[in-house]
């Protein structure tokens, strides 16, 4: 499931990961650190959400 950054729209979709920030694709967002910020504008995972 892809998740979406409440502040700035960013997508996070577990197929590609985010490896500009040491996280290979396949790791589901349950699985990121607690303090995984979103690469676009520092937002915590608190702020995304399932994406439609």
């Amino acid at each position: 499931m892809k998740y979406e950054c409440g502040l700035c729209g960013y997508i996070y979709d577990p197929a590609t990961g985010d490896e500009e920030h040491g996280l290979a694709a396949g790791v589901a967002f349950e699985d990121l650190p607690d303090d995984w910020e979103c690469p676009l504008c520092g937002a915590g995972k608190e702020e995304f959400k399932p994406a439609e």
